[in-house]
């Protein structure tokens, strides 16, 4: 069971960074991935709670900040509902897409486990509703993913699979590159993997992958 540290950063300001300390596993059923952010000085922020089936698809998602909270589930599409932190003000709404997605790696873990890319099919674009925090607004839009290979790395635990991929926003062009070992992230726009307390677990179907490729 993963167990560690992220610090979180936006990449494109100088907003001022957070950490997110996490844990997650695989199940009998997919994956659960909780976790609780601070600010730097330790003050609590927010928090993710993101689980998935053994397709990789969202089947439980709770996000909370200061001032708001989202529940959400792949129904029908998907379908959340958006409220203040006291639960007031509540909105549900539904959209066409596959994942959810934000500033967790949870969420990148999430949508290589969806997506399940390998070298005989290396590229996926797919739909995702984006929360961001503070304000947990969403945004509806696509991503395109690209495998771009692997590599072993000896470890004192046993040789680890880092896996990486590209990730472009196809609506504002942004892109990235992200690095996965198992169910943890590595590196990637914004994130930076600061403490990890055990070894990531295996992916979900190895990715059908041969280091190297």
């Amino acid at each position: 069971m993963p167990k560690g540290r992220y610090r979180l950063h936006d990449p494109d300001d100088r907003t001022p960074p957070a950490d997110e300390h996490f844990q997650c596993a695989p199940g009998p059923t997919g994956w659960r991935y909780v976790s609780r952010r601070t600010t730097v000085t330790g003050a609590p922020s927010g928090s993710v709670d993101l689980t998935l089936d053994a397709l990789g698809r969202p089947v439980r998602l709770e996000l909370a900040t200061g001032h708001w909270r989202v529940r959400a589930a792949a129904l029908d599409g998907l379908t959340w509902v958006r409220m203040g932190a006291d639960g007031t003000d509540a909105a549900q709404r539904t959209a066409e897409g596959r994942g959810f997605s934000g500033d967790s790696p949870a969420f990148l873990v999430a949508t290589a486990r969806l997506l399940r890319l390998t070298p005989a099919a290396p590229e996926a674009r797919v739909r995702l509703v984006t929360f961001t925090a503070p304000h947990l607004a969403p945004r509806t839009h696509d991503q395109g993913w690209t495998l771009l290979g692997s590599e072993e790395h000896p470890t004192d635990s046993g040789p680890l699979t880092v896996v990486h991929y590209r990730v472009d926003d196809l609506e504002t062009g942004a892109s990235g590159t992200v690095h996965l070992a198992g169910d943890v992230v590595l590196a990637a726009p914004g994130v930076e993997l600061e403490a990890l307390d055990s070894p990531p677990s295996p992916p979900a179907d190895a990715a059908g992958l041969t280091p190297g490729e």
